[in-house]
């Protein structure tokens, strides 16, 4: 082999980095690699003309990997039936004896690969033409995006970061990431394909849509255009106006109609009072392709008949924000498929707002995930879980969902089994919680539901380590409570954003589901409160010195201060404890949690689900602690008054969405009438304005305008539920 002419034969080979190899092939092909390269077991590497790779191995071996192909189309004579470590060794080999060739080809792919972050190595899947494409993909798979690009999918595009985070693209239906700026081949597809797909004709599409990207800019979302393949071919065919015509409309007032019902009757009215309209409506959203409107249906008929049931999954704050956000979603589509001023494109697409283009489900490659974990619930027919996953290479969330019901455990006769030894994909679910899955068998929703079925040897489970989420990486999981803050800050509202499962799994708590983990996590404060029957604690980061003008996070300076609030439900009764003794040390030091988070104020509060220790992961829903003794005191720290006056506001709300409009007693509406007063003299004249026109719309006959007037107000309230307490 020539090495002087190595760097400019397979340059696509010299880009690979071992995350670009991990997620070709698999971390352990690439650790074994690693290790037989510094060890210096390189096999015996040839180019031949065309640019064809062959490695010679000392067992024999023979591996080629000519251009245009990705490592699974390389050929191997060895037995195994898939991808191999002698594909990985072959490029690992490859790299190596390019560092070592003392040409200035080589010195520049060294230099590169020392310094991934300056900006000269920045780039974008944009720079691929149409011949590039035509070169990598088959004509039908070509056609095949065209008819996918019909449907104008939103994409959102992240710009290339460093060597280790290069450009992601991410589909309603799968996530593409870009690994060579040679080569398309090595274009990364979650889908079950792999690679090669019709995913990365779109994703690549979406990128050249996006224009220039600076390095590290936040994630832009492009609606992509049918066959497009430049800015001026997307502003030749503009998008026709998604809220347009009958359908839309008839849709947008069944809706209305839907809201009104429930306010003014309630949510305890037999649930199928509202079945049958229910149904109308999600039928109509479905024919319009509004995936996320019908997506919110679903969920609202699911708490609907939760709250009939006495079902832990209900919470009636949930329902409310579900109304809220159901209203002004079909509002703010209809915003952004207004005619635009100039050359300007909304900032979201309507098609992303209603969640146009986003059906069925995918079947997914090999797939690894790890549990963030778990929520149960039980209620008087039927039990179940939600198992939270997270998938480090693409930092997707998951949710893989699970139900029993008790009349067929009894029609079966026999004690029913416990939850904890309920069966999912052929393991127990405490096994899954509490674990990290492998599986070939997975199939994923647009809306982060996944389903695993079971399969020999097609799935593995491995307990979570204390290292199980060191993948992770932002916004995901956030090294400081001052940069979650910052992110829950800057986040977009619920109803623009695509529809996640996760965001309704757990039970009882709002919020985005994060991970914190920072060095140094100690334990500020830790207490019971007996009356709302909460576990309050308060964790920071311990100095690292002693020294005077240490200026690291104390006790008293709370926006440092991740607080935990962890409520008793008796479907899991042992998660107090668990979470007590956890943070009493019995596992060794802390070294992340995970859990939904929302703002209180400049306070970030956190309904944790796991945490890792420097000894093993807790899964708290899972775990069987024994009693912890606890303090006993009220949460000492006062919640500011303009957030206590917006959760009065919204629990007065969810109060008569519970109950009805209709059915309120004077002693309710008088309440309403000094919660008026209240908003007025804080200053929130506008919601104080807002509140006295429903109470005057109750008696009258302008009815329909209370699903926008308490709608308006409910998003009001949140956000300033979520505001600074200045």
């Amino acid at each position: 082999m020539n090495a002087d002419n190595i760097a400019s034969v397979r340059a696509d080979l010299l880009e690979l980095t071992p995350e670009a190899l991990t997620a070709l092939a698999n971390a352990g092909f690439v650790k074994r690699a690693q290790k037989d390269v510094a060890a210096g077991l390189l096999p015996k590497l040839e180019t031949g003309a065309d640019g064809t790779v062959q490695a010679q191995f000392d067992d024999g071996v023979r591996t080629s990997l000519p251009p245009g192909r990705t490592l699974r189309d390389a050929q191997c004579s060895c037995p195994a039936s898939g991808m191999c470590r002698h594909r990985v060794m072959l490029v690992l080999a490859y790299q190596a004896l390019a560092k070592a060739a003392p040409t200035e080809a080589g010195a520049s792919a060294a230099s590169a690969e020392a310094s991934p972050s300056e900006p000269e190595t920045a780039w974008s899947p944009a720079q691929f033409d149409d011949a590039a494409l035509a070169a990598s993909f088959a004509p039908s798979v070509l056609d095949q995006a065209a008819r996918l690009a019909a449907a104008r999918p939103a994409v959102g595009v992240q710009a290339w970061r460093s060597a280790s985070a290069p450009p992601v693209a991410r589909l309603p239906m799968c996530s593409v990431r870009f690994f060579s700026r040679s080569s398309l081949v090595h274009a990364r597809c979650d889908c079950k394909q792999g690679g090669g797909c019709a995913h990365v004709v779109i994703a690549l599409w979406a990128f050249r849509q996006a224009g220039a990207l600076e390095p590290g800019s936040a994630e832009v979302m492009v609606e992509v255009q049918p066959a497009a393949s430049s800015e001026e071919d997307a502003a030749a065919s503009p998008a026709p106006s998604v809220m347009q015509g009958e359908a839309a409309a008839a849709l947008r007032s069944g809706i209305d109609a839907l809201l009104l019902s429930l306010w003014l009757d309630g949510s305890s009215q037999p649930a199928m009072a509202l079945a049958a309209r229910l149904e109308a409506v999600r039928e109509q959203a479905r024919a319009l392709g509004w995936s996320w409107v019908d997506d919110a249906l679903d969920e609202l008929w699911q708490l609907l008949q939760a709250q009939q049931a006495r079902s832990s999954r209900f919470d009636p704050l949930r329902l409310l924000r579900l109304t809220c956000e159901l209203w002004a979603r079909l509002r703010a589509a209809a915003h952004a498929a207004r005619p635009q001023q100039g050359p300007a494109r909304p900032a979201l697409p309507a098609s992303q707002i209603l969640g146009i283009g986003v059906k069925g489900e995918v079947a997914l490659d090999h797939l690894r995930l790890v549990s963030l974990g778990a929520e149960l619930w039980s209620d008087e027919t039927a039990e179940g879980a939600s198992i939270l996953f997270a998938d480090p290479d693409t930092q997707n969330v998951t949710v893989l969902e699970r139900q029993w019901s008790r009349a067929a455990d009894a029609a079966a006769g026999g004690a029913a089994p416990s939850l904890m030894n309920r069966r999912v994909a052929g393991f127990p679910l405490r096994q899954l919680a509490s674990g990290q899955v492998i599986t070939k068998t997975a199939t994923r929703r647009a809306n982060g539901l996944v389903d695993i079925t079971a399969g020999a040897r097609q799935t593995g489970v491995l307990p979570l380590s204390p290292k199980s989420w060191d993948d992770l990486v932002a916004p995901l999981k956030q090294g400081s409570v001052a940069a979650l803050v910052a992110h829950l800050r800057e986040a977009q509202p619920d109803f623009v954003k695509p529809r996640q499962a996760a965001s309704g799994a757990s039970a009882g708590a709002s919020g985005q589901l994060h991970v914190v983990a920072f060095e140094r996590m100690e334990v500020a404060s830790c207490h019971w409160d007996a009356a709302a029957q909460v576990l309050h604690a308060r964790l920071g980061q311990s100095p690292a010195t002693d020294d005077e003008n240490d200026t690291s996070p104390h006790e008293n300076d709370a926006p440092s201060l991740l607080h935990l609030a962890l409520p008793h439900r008796a479907v899991t009764p042992g998660a107090v404890d668990a979470l007590a003794r956890t943070l009493a040390g019995e596992h060794g030091a802390l070294r992340a949690v995970a859990g939904t988070v929302h703002l209180q104020g400049d306070q970030a509060i956190m309904q944790p689900l796991t945490l890792l220790t420097e000894q093993r992961a807790v899964v708290l829903q899972v775990e069987t602690a024994a009693p912890q003794p606890l303090g006993l005191q009220r949460d000492i720290e006062e919640v500011p008054p303009l957030n206590a006056l917006a959760g009065d506001t919204l629990e007065l709300l969810a109060l008569w969405l519970r109950q009805g409009l209709r059915h309120q007693s004077g002693g309710a509406l008088s309440r309403a009438q000094a919660q008026v007063q209240r908003l007025e003299q804080a200053g929130l004249g506008r919601s104080a304005a807002l509140l006295e026109k429903v109470l005057e719309n109750m008696r009258s006959a302008q009815r329909p305008a209370l699903v926008a007037q308490l709608a308006m107000l409910g998003l009001m309230m949140q956000g300033v539920g979520q505001s600074g307490a200045a």
